[in-house]
């Protein structure tokens, strides 16, 4: 049942959103599961579309009543998870589905779901992931630098995924990880 499920996860930076909407932007037969956060949303995010924008006692009360498929803290502040239900039921309906998570969630996942496929979008290189990060200007120095010391760990990872990709090209990359996922 859970072989319909492939997680996408990578470091910070790494363009998996953009991967990830370059493939549901041209198959509309893979689905995404929105996950949750308590983070602020971004300038054009929307909630239940983007993400399901929760309080942090809102997410607490989910982990508590085991309502959460994988969750973590991220970066040292914000929660982010993957709520369980909509997955059991895409799954029940034989939807093809996509998790973007971090590197924690992705290994909640395989052991809650070990017929999950896991692949681990890389940069090109590390100076390329360095100006992605700085580039986009969505946080401050100090947050840039915490996150950079998150993605060496996350890039350590990599060998912990079945399959690993590297996006130095949006739309080659996302052909890709469709070829994987439908493999």
């Amino acid at each position: 049942m859970s072989s319909r499920l492939t997680v996408i996860a990578g470091p910070t930076a790494v363009g998996k959103g953009t991967v990830v909407a370059h493939i549901l932007a041209h198959h509309p037969e893979i689905k995404l599961s929105v996950s949750a956060t308590t983070r602020q949303p971004r300038p054009g995010e929307v909630d239940g579309k983007n993400y399901f924008f929760l309080t942090h006692e809102n997410f607490d009360q989910l982990i508590e009543a085991g309502d959460m498929l994988e969750y973590a803290t991220v970066h040292g502040t914000n929660k982010y998870g993957t709520p369980k239900q909509p997955i059991i039921d895409a799954l029940a309906r034989n939807e093809q589905i996509i998790l973007e998570i971090d590197i924690q969630g992705a290994r909640q996942v395989k052991a809650a779901m070990p017929d999950a496929k896991l692949i681990f979008i890389a940069p090109p290189s590390w100076e390329e992931l360095v100006r992605r990060l700085t580039g986009r200007g969505t946080e401050s120095a100090e947050e840039q630098a915490q996150r950079l010391v998150t993605a060496r760990e996350e890039l350590a990872a990599q060998s912990e995924f079945d399959y690993v990709v590297i996006n130095d090209e949006v739309a080659r990359c996302a052909s890709e990880v469709v070829d994987l996922i439908q493999a």
